[in-house]
């Protein structure tokens, strides 16, 4: 398989910023590009590969701190759903990326809705699946057995709640209906910590058991 998947810890919030690409067509995506651009861009170097696109699963600052900057080198279109819009120039999310050290992010070129397929090449697309609660217009990205989830579940845990727009009951809806549904072996890329598996937190995440419900 040519696609290949670099995650990269960066920031002071610790996001997992992802970069998926192709080696046989030497192009890739940058999902989330919180901050440490340099970082990034150098491992898109290291690659070869041209960023084709700039995906943000969601509008906070912290997954956004970095767009400006890759989008200023690579001349790459940016991504974000269509409700979440809004966070990018929002007071408060401005107000955070000054607070934790990081830019602020332009406005996207590309409205993503549920649904969409997002091509990078021909041997690399993703689909939209449109998870919100964490924000009202969170995303995950499918590719081939492969989900990355932004805010909206992580390992044993699931996304915050309590900044604009975030809703609780909306979320594990999400979680359950557009996540937990996917068959189980998919294997689950968060926005911060460790990677997971849908079957495995099917058994053991305590949001989705009820146990903290």
């Amino acid at each position: 398989m040519a696609e290949k998947i670099v995650s990269l810890t960066v920031g002071p919030v610790e996001v997992n910023c992802y970069i998926v690409g192709c080696d046989e067509h030497k192009k890739c995506a940058v999902i989330d590009p919180g901050d440490s651009s340099h970082r990034i861009l150098a491992e898109v170097e290291q690659n070869g590969w041209s960023v084709d696109k700039i995906i943000n699963t969601h509008g906070h600052a912290d997954h956004t701190g970095a767009n400006a900057k890759i989008k200023d080198a690579t001349g790459a279109p940016l991504y974000i759903h269509k409700d979440d819009v809004f966070l990018l120039s929002l007071k408060s999310m401005r107000d955070m990326a000054d607070y934790i050290g990081v830019g602020h992010s332009p406005e996207p070129d590309t409205i993503m809705n549920d649904g969409d397929t997002i091509e990078i090449c021909p041997c690399l697309s993703f689909s939209v699946i449109a998870t919100p609660g964490h924000t009202p217009g969170g995303v995950c990205l499918l590719f081939n057995g492969r989900l990355i989830t932004g805010d909206s579940i992580f390992r044993m845990s699931i996304g915050r709640t309590d900044l604009e727009g975030g809703n609780s009951t909306t979320l594990l809806k999400s979680i359950k209906t557009r996540i937990l549904t996917l068959p189980d072996e998919t294997k689950l890329y968060p926005g911060h910590g460790e990677p997971s598996q849908v079957g495995f937190e099917k058994e053991n995440n305590p949001f989705i058991s009820g146990a903290f419900q």
